[in-house]
């Protein structure tokens, strides 16, 4: 789905007009940017979870020459896919799905 069709199928579902759920979006996504840069985590209850994650230095190679690298140290964001979603979109158990 584009962003435009994202925001259409939600207007016609809450009856907002495309304005109110574009500012909607922008919000959460203040939201989330907020709450992960001050507490590390950001949960969209049903949905998942937006981490931060610490990635240590470490040495790499770089595939065109070989030549060994150093990668540095860098904070990344990570996002968890909730339970019910993993379940719903591979569909069937999720005992049986792996990571």
């Amino acid at each position: 789905m584009t962003q435009s069709e994202i925001f259409n199928h939600v207007a016609e579902r809450t009856g907002w007009n495309r304005a109110q759920v574009k500012q909607f979006f922008e919000d959460l996504a203040d939201l989330a940017a907020s709450e992960v840069k001050s507490g590390g985590e950001f949960v969209l209850p049903g949905f998942g979870k937006l981490v931060r994650s610490e990635r240590k230095a470490r040495e790499g190679r770089n595939p065109a020459t070989g030549e060994t690298i150093q990668i540095p140290a860098k904070t990344a964001l990570k996002f968890r896919v909730g339970k019910a979603v993993k379940v719903a979109g591979l569909g069937g158990d999720s005992s049986t799905q792996s990571d």
